[in-house]
């Protein structure tokens, strides 16, 4: 009997020291936790969010409609809850401005519609009587008008383009100072000297690339292809081809080389930069009395933080990025659309060079598309690549 009791208060005694063992680490981790959100609103208090700020509010004027909590959220407040975006959200959105703008280019599609009919309707009679003189000049006149339709959707198409990735690079522009003195304050020193001017020079240098190089070969690649389908004499599909697939080879190569030598060495910086980290925390932890093991704790505070901070801007970023090309990504997708629908329902008419005409602008608007997201995604990849470097170099630490 004796042996029960000892028994069941050694075990008492066990229990009761799990559980007192329990509530220290639970307290000091709430501690570490509360102590990590003071240190956070401390760093929010004292970074300038002004520029990253008016970026939210213009995106919030313009596209506020779709999003409403684009309005109701000051940039702030969604830095620190970034939930107040849901999935649902994005894709009522997405629907919602998709038929909208179905519905403005309603016009466009009518034009089409009615051009290209005259044009089947001249072509007939000009098959069904001898004299062809005046059935010529009228649909000279159908073909004219049409092709000065297709040049300004394509130059609205272009317009979108180019402002679109003018007002990522700006954004980014705003951005980066922010993101990258969050990491220059936990050490990434060698990252941060790496990634501004690489970054920055990529930027200007993609936005040219897209004004004079990208969308002056796809329209001159255009016009070729237009003036061949419309006059079968006069042949130049071998060089619109030509100059297509270098536009695209230029934008894919370029994309490539930035980000293979962006990531590369974005890892080897933050690794190095981890490294340096590392070797301090020792040396300041193990050879300076007393007060080197509190310093190096305080510091890990302040960099748990600081590096919870960056994330979120990271995050929010992204989301602000996101906005930013989706919705004239889909008016241009809109209008390809539009060509493509235009050439479906008229193809029982016939499939004259009108026709084809519509259907090679349809084509290089989605390559103006193609080429609007490619852009985008490398500057969705610029800031991914920045967050897992400053993470990279807190794990080694």
């Amino acid at each position: 009997m004796k042996s029960y009791l000892k028994v069941i208060l050694f075990l008492f005694i066990i229990c009761s020291g799990c559980l007192m063992i329990k509530q220290q680490v639970l307290a000091s981790t709430g501690d570490q936790t509360q102590a990590i959100d003071q240190s956070n609103n401390q760093i929010l208090n004292d970074i300038s969010l002004q520029e990253t700020s008016e970026f939210w509010e213009q995106v919030g004027d313009d596209y506020g409609a779709y999003l409403p909590e684009l309005e109701n959220v000051s940039f702030r407040d969604f830095l620190q809850n970034q939930s107040a975006l849901s999935l649902t959200d994005w894709l009522k959105a997405i629907v919602s401005f998709f038929s909208y703008e179905i519905l403005a280019n309603g016009k466009l599609l009518g034009t089409l519609i009615v051009l290209s009919l005259c044009s089947v309707v001249l072509q007939m009679i000009q098959n069904s009587f001898e004299s062809k003189t005046i059935s010529n000049v009228s649909n000279l006149v159908v073909i004219l008008v049409l092709f000065i339709l297709a040049m300004h959707s394509f130059e609205i198409v272009a317009s979108y383009t180019t402002e679109t990735v003018t007002r990522m690079q700006d954004f980014m522009l705003a951005l980066l100072p922010l993101m990258l003195g969050l990491m220059a304050s936990f050490g990434s020193l060698t990252a941060v000297a790496f990634f501004h001017p690489i970054i920055v020079s990529c930027m200007h240098f993609t936005v040219l690339l897209i004004s004079y190089v990208i969308i002056p070969l796809f329209f001159i690649s255009i016009i070729l292809q237009m003036v061949s389908t419309l006059n079968e004499s006069f042949q130049v599909t071998k060089l619109a081809e030509l100059l297509k697939n270098a536009s695209l080879t230029i934008l894919g190569v370029a994309l490539t080389i930035f980000l293979s030598v962006v990531s590369v060495q974005g890892v080897t910086s933050a690794i190095q930069d981890g490294v340096a980290m590392k070797t301090t925390k020792f040396v300041t932890g193990n050879f300076i009395p007393v007060v080197g093991k509190l310093f190096t704790d305080a510091t890990d505070t302040v960099l748990s933080a600081s590096l919870l901070l960056k994330n979120a801007v990271g995050i929010v970023g992204v989301v602000i990025l996101i906005v930013i090309v989706l919705f004239p990504a889909v008016k241009i997708f809109v209008i390809a659309f539009i060509y493509k629908l235009t050439v479906a329902m008229l193809q029982p008419l016939g499939d004259g060079p009108i026709l084809k005409c519509l259907d090679i602008m349809s084509k290089h608007i989605l390559y103006l598309f193609a080429a609007l997201l490619s852009v985008s995604f490398m500057f969705f990849l610029m800031i991914v690549i920045i967050v897992a470097a400053s993470n990279i170099t807190l794990m080694l630490r």
